[in-house]
């Protein structure tokens, strides 16, 4: 069945939500070709400033939180993939827990530890072990019913 034949059979609603994830899709994927174009630029000017240096770990910080940040980017555009193509209805909380994963980790990489308190640090260590906490829980819920 083509997108046409599926467009035929949805309701006024599914149309407008398909319509909905399609916009969003692409305004993400702009987002991140053009994030990817400033991660080039960001790292060719590091490296011709010569900046990047093992022993200063500030740029790393930089570069690998724009890594991270477009790695956050394409999981979110996945998560409203599988909308745009029905393999599921609505964005699932597995994917927004995966997301939160993502972000809380991608502060971790490039958190400047002088800048933050300790109790700061403690307490995203600690959204972060309860949001994969919650993961696995959900993970292994979906895994179990699953093999039923």
């Amino acid at each position: 069945m083509n997108i046409i034949d599926e467009m035929k059979v949805m309701t006024f609603y599914e149309k407008f939500e398909q319509i909905v994830v399609l916009a969003l899709t692409f305004t993400i994927s702009i987002v991140i070709v053009v994030s990817l174009l400033k991660l080039g630029i960001e790292v060719f000017d590091l490296l011709a400033a010569g900046v990047i240096d093992p022993v200063k770990p500030k740029s790393f910080y930089t570069v690998f939180g724009m890594i991270m940040t477009i790695l956050i980017s394409l999981e979110f555009k996945y998560s409203i993939l599988k909308v745009a193509v029905r393999k599921e209805s609505v964005i699932q909380v597995k994917t927004v827990m995966l997301i939160a994963l993502l972000a809380i980790s991608r502060k971790f990489i490039i958190l400047d530890t002088e800048k933050y308190s300790a109790a700061v640090i403690l307490a995203l260590a600690a959204a972060l072990l309860s949001l994969g906490i919650v993961y696995w829980l959900i993970r292994e819920r979906d895994d179990n019913s699953a093999c039923l």
